[in-house]
């Protein structure tokens, strides 16, 4: 179904295409939807491949006639597909893909989202975009900034909630860093006119809290 929609809109792009550039813009919308199918494929990938853990121990446990850990475990996948539903509600294309596809980018990070009650990014501010954009900027800078080892994978969990007035967003991170401040110049840069923004600019990498005041 992901693949015949973007194969779709790969050759409705063609077609509206003028003749001038047509062949080299027609190359660059493909390699474009080549790698939204590539991106697609490794998510759903790794989507079954937990759903087949899921369903494995779930059967391992039926089979032993542990039931109270099998009802554990159902619970427990109830809960993710609670987080899912609030990731995928969040209304904007762009952060949902990177947050659900983040897994397939990276074994040096692992990112846990927290989302407080159900948060429309679209229906609640016409910055929707740069909101998004500023969340995946700043995911990427602890991303690029792990520092690699043989301990633990590193952390970092976002929370988000909301109010009648602002958009919160909370980073706590666990782990180490290559180089703190080089992070915090890559942060400062990176939040410099955005709409969201640090509520204490002396805050340490561990915890960062950025705030948006809501305009609709």
């Amino acid at each position: 179904m992901v693949n015949c929609s973007l194969f779709r809109l790969a050759y409705s792009c063609s077609v509206l295409l003028d003749k001038d550039g047509t062949e080299r813009a027609y190359e660059s919308t493909t390699r474009t939807i080549q790698s939204l199918q590539t991106s697609a494929t490794r998510t759903l990938n790794h989507h079954r491949h937990d759903w087949m853990n899921d369903l494995q121990v779930v059967y391992g446990y039926i089979r032993l006639k542990n039931m109270d850990k099998a009802v554990q475990y159902v619970e427990k996948i109830s809960e993710r597909m609670g987080v899912e539903s609030s990731i995928a509600k969040l209304g904007v294309p762009s952060l949902i893909s990177f947050i659900q596809s983040f897994r397939t980018i990276t074994n040096s990070l692992e990112l846990q989202v927290v989302i407080n009650g159900e948060i429309h990014l679209n229906e609640i501010t016409a910055e929707a975009d740069q909101i998004a954009e500023t969340l995946i900027h700043t995911i990427n800078a602890y991303r690029f900034a792990v520092k690699p080892g043989y301990g633990d994978t590193a952390v970092l969990r976002l929370e988000l909630s909301l109010d009648d007035d602002a958009l919160y967003a909370a980073f706590y991170y666990q782990g180490e860093l290559m180089n703190e401040q080089q992070w915090k110049q890559k942060i400062q840069k990176q939040l410099e006119g955005a709409l969201m923004q640090p509520i204490n600019f002396g805050q340490s990498y561990a915890k960062v809290l950025l705030k948006a005041e809501m305009r609709v």
